[in-house]
């Protein structure tokens, strides 16, 4: 399921920052997108909750997470439309934290209120209405002049996908960075219940993973607003999108060599506090390193690709790699290895400081 909403996810990222570009609705650019997407994201919540067969779970999740990429593409455009660069760190944080904050108090809102499968995910749907609306009615949104963007057609669409890495280095290093960063650190995540379960052997592997993830998010959301602040203040991406890169590499590392739960624990902060950091300062790094401005949409739909995809293919990779050794080390040795080959990467970017 998650590899084909992650299909799904390449196709609606790009072509839905493509056609914000070119909106011209009196309600703005990406409003338009933006509604649709909580809509749609909002409806297929609801669905989700009262499926009871895998073919409807996963018709309802790849919908779900289709109209996610159409909602986020719109949102990451408006960033780059309306955020001064000195402040996008910080705003980005405030997007990234969120979506931690979200996992913890999803869990609760479904298991601990005691409501019904159906319930619990119409709340969470009424949620997103709920959240979305006040951006929707009192964020302004630029109405996009006749004549500035071409019609969009297959042919230029297609064309655009492809941002030379010759003439676009930095765009080109911005986003390999993101996907070797986001697949280290899904390598390192998706698979850590079977790590508890197989590799500690741990008596309670649930209830060990809430603990883990509860630590994880912490740091996440600490470092997302921290340290996405404090890069606004500098004026520096690439010193922080690097070490962000090195301090998950270094979790990853401690679980292949240090397997217990103290280690793992302290690997979690570790962890949390390097990829909170890399979502808010990566995505205004991002922002700053796009080829053309009128298009910044579509580009920035681009990398947010890499922020899902690896997501969504990581487990099924990962999963090879424990049957090939019969064992977790290799996994995380991967994990680490590649969170260090995107810091490599962020450090070649020349155009950012």
């Amino acid at each position: 399921m998650s590899g084909v909403a992650g299909a799904f996810a390449i196709v609606a990222y790009p072509l839905t920052g493509a056609l914000s570009d070119r909106t011209r609705s009196r309600f703005g650019r990406r409003r338009p997108w933006i509604a649709a997407g909580t809509a749609g994201f909002a409806l297929s919540l609801a669905a989700l909750g009262a499926q009871t067969s895998l073919w409807g779970i996963g018709i309802c999740w790849v919908t779900a997470s289709t109209f996610f990429c159409v909602l986020t593409a719109a949102l990451t455009a408006a960033i780059s439309d309306q955020v001064p660069v000195n402040q996008r760190g910080y705003v980005s944080g405030w997007i990234s934290a969120p979506q931690a904050i979200g996992i913890i108090a999803g869990l609760v809102l479904v298991t601990a209120l005691g409501l019904s499968t159906v319930g619990s995910y119409a709340l969470l749907a009424a949620l997103l209405v709920a959240l979305g609306l006040p951006f929707l009615l009192l964020v302004p949104d630029q109405v996009l002049a006749a004549g500035v963007m071409p019609p969009l057609t297959v042919r230029n669409l297609l064309e655009g996908m492809w941002v030379s890495p010759r003439s676009h280095p930095d765009f080109g290093w911005t986003l390999l960075s993101r996907v070797l960063v986001n697949l280290g650190n899904a390598f390192g995540t998706s698979l850590l219940l079977y790590f508890l379960m197989y590799g500690l052997e741990v008596a309670d592997a649930e209830g060990s993973l809430i603990v883990l993830t509860l630590v994880y998010m912490i740091f996440v959301i600490i470092a997302s607003l921290w340290l996405g602040r404090l890069s606004d203040k500098w004026g520096r991406r690439r010193a922080f999108v690097f070490a962000s890169s090195i301090l998950q590499a270094a979790a990853a590392l401690i679980l292949a060599f240090v397997p217990s739960m103290g280690a793992a624990t302290f690997a979690a902060a570790l962890l949390g506090l390097g990829y909170g950091c890399f979502l808010s300062v990566d995505q205004a790094l991002a922002t700053q390193v796009l080829p053309d401005q009128l298009s910044r949409g579509k580009d920035l739909g681009i990398m947010n690709i890499a922020l899902t995809v690896p997501q969504a293919f990581a487990p099924m990779l990962g999963a090879l790699l424990v049957s090939a050794v019969g064992g977790f080390t290799l996994l995380f040795l991967v994990s680490g290895v590649t969170a260090l080959a995107g810091a490599w990467a962020v450090s070649r970017v020349k155009g950012v400081r």
